[in-house]
């Protein structure tokens, strides 16, 4: 495991990171946990005293990477923008399930599914994430319809996102 202190930073305008809550991982420290890679990768460890597992590393492409800091760790860790946190690393290999929820859904929808089945292992992760991640049932479902249609029309996460997003519907 790897330990240091950073600060909590937010993206201005930076396209689709835009208002995003972050950590920067220097280059040096990514070389420590995981030498030479250049992809985005997956870490646990705590953020502060709050758990963490599964959560990726994005490059940034100079060398150094970013951690996304979602809702839920920032009121695990109870800090905003500008708070310094204690982090702790390691690399995390464990596997990530895909949603069964939306997995069963999506055999009602064999083109939907066979797209699915297309997309990086990261793209599907991506799609399952946002549906798990959800507190209500309703949400849940909402979300589940919202991957179907998007995957039916031959979307990845990104482009269903912002497709609903700027339809009011997210």
């Amino acid at each position: 495991m790897y330990k240091f202190d950073t600060i909590l930073l937010r993206f201005d305008r930076k396209g689709e990171k835009t208002g995003w809550t972050y950590i920067d991982i220097p280059a040096d420290i990514v070389q420590e946990l995981n030498p030479n890679v250049k992809t985005s990768f997956r870490v646990k460890g705590k953020l502060d005293n709050f758990p963490i597992k599964l959560v990726a590393l994005l490059p940034m492409g100079d060398g150094s990477f970013i951690m996304p800091i979602n809702a839920n760790m920032r009121k695990g860790i109870k800090k905003s923008e500008g708070a310094t946190i204690s982090v702790l690393l390691e690399v995390d290999t464990d596997p990530m399930l895909l949603s069964s929820d939306l997995l069963a859904c999506l055999e009602d929808e064999p083109a939907a599914l066979a797209f699915f089945y297309q997309l990086s292992k990261s793209h599907q992760n991506y799609f399952s994430k946002w549906i798990e991640s959800a507190k209500m049932a309703d949400t849940k479902a909402n979300r589940i319809e919202k991957v179907v249609k998007g995957l039916s029309m031959k979307m990845n996460y990104g482009e269903m996102y912002r497709y609903f997003k700027e339809n009011s519907q997210t």
